[in-house]
């Protein structure tokens, strides 16, 4: 067993599950990224996966590894950054009990991350979402359940593994009325319902009694929907959504763009930045002033405050006459 067999057992044995108690996605995309690294480096070196050591993952070697993504896999920008911050962690790690390999490691913790510029938000018009959560067909089980998700995910903004995860248990009925779920970095949150989702939620659950398992939006066996699951169903009604709202079809809706939707909605009612920063389950306020950029409204309310150009400075004085009139009454 060489210096990096022992580094990655160790973080994802120990350190990653208990010490940084990391979410079972964050393991996934980390344990994922070194599944790839440890292929590029195999083929790229004319040796296995299991030869690979510490002294392979170089600069050199994960930058071309991180330009093989970028260019011949055709990742974007992001998940490069991704896969090198999963990389930097590992690699972090390590760096305390394997001096030897100090100055390699600290090269490649060295290697920036790369800029790329921001796409505009895409979240969907209040006609988009009529005709989206009315497109799943209730005649049968599987429409009535993609119908109550649809809802749910676009009133409260969930990210589609809290979604994913949620059970009966999280949904509360009673006085003031939310859905609780576990985020990123393990913070538990709640969401309040509105009335037309506790309705239509109410009625779900009634029929999700009589299924197994205790999955909130379940699978046949009553398992909990993977990503993919959720996704494809997605893909599967905005194709029906489309055919009656024709915009639909020029958008790339994910459960994503839900979650943008939820959040485009609060700003449209006047919700302040902060509390929707609060109610998506942003750490930072920073996080949600894309949605600022994204909303043409404010802009345009923004240019109707201005100033007219070749208008006067000055206060406003009226006229004598006026005073006089006033004097009169």
């Amino acid at each position: 067993m060489n210096t990096l067999t022992t580094a990655l057992q160790t973080y994802f044995a120990a350190f990653a599950p208990t010490q940084r108690n990391l979410s079972d996605n964050t393991i996934a995309a980390y344990r994922d990224t070194w599944r790839l690294l440890l292929t590029y480096l195999a083929t790229r070196t004319g040796t296995t996966p299991s030869q690979i050591d510490l002294s392979d993952v170089n600069a050199d070697n994960v930058t071309a590894f991180l330009d093989d993504l970028e260019h011949t896999r055709g990742n974007s920008i992001a998940t490069r950054n991704g896969r090198l911050c999963a990389i930097r962690a590992i690699l972090s790690h390590a760096l305390v009990n394997q001096l030897d390999h100090a100055d390699t490691i600290s090269r490649v913790l060295m290697i920036p991350s790369k800029r790329a510029p921001k796409p505009m938000l895409e979240f969907l018009t209040p006609a988009e979402v009529d005709a989206l959560i009315t497109a799943p067909d209730r005649r049968r089980w599987i429409g009535r359940r993609d119908h109550a998700l649809l809802v749910l995910a676009i009133q409260t903004g969930l990210r589609i593994s809290e979604l994913c995860a949620l059970t009966s248990a999280d949904v509360h009925l009673g006085t003031a009325p939310h859905v609780t779920c576990t985020g990123k970095g393990r913070r538990t949150r709640s969401t309040p319902l509105t009335a037309t989702t506790l309705c239509v939620i109410t009625e779900y659950l009634e029929e999700r009694e009589t299924r197994p398992g205790h999955a909130l939006f379940c699978g046949p066996h009553g398992d909990h929907l993977s990503r993919d699951a959720l996704e494809h169903r997605l893909r599967l009604h905005v194709a029906t959504a489309a055919r009656q709202c024709g915009t639909l079809a020029e958008k790339h809706v994910t459960m994503h763009t839900l979650r943008h939707t939820t959040a485009m909605t609060l700003l449209a009612e006047g919700v302040d930045i902060a509390v929707i920063a609060l109610w998506l389950g942003h750490q930072q306020t920073h996080s949600t002033d894309a949605y600022l950029h994204a909303d043409m409204t404010i802009k345009q309310a923004a240019i109707d405050r201005t100033r007219p150009p070749n208008t006067p400075t000055g206060r406003f004085r009226p006229e004598p006459e006026i005073l006089e009139w006033l004097s009169g009454l």
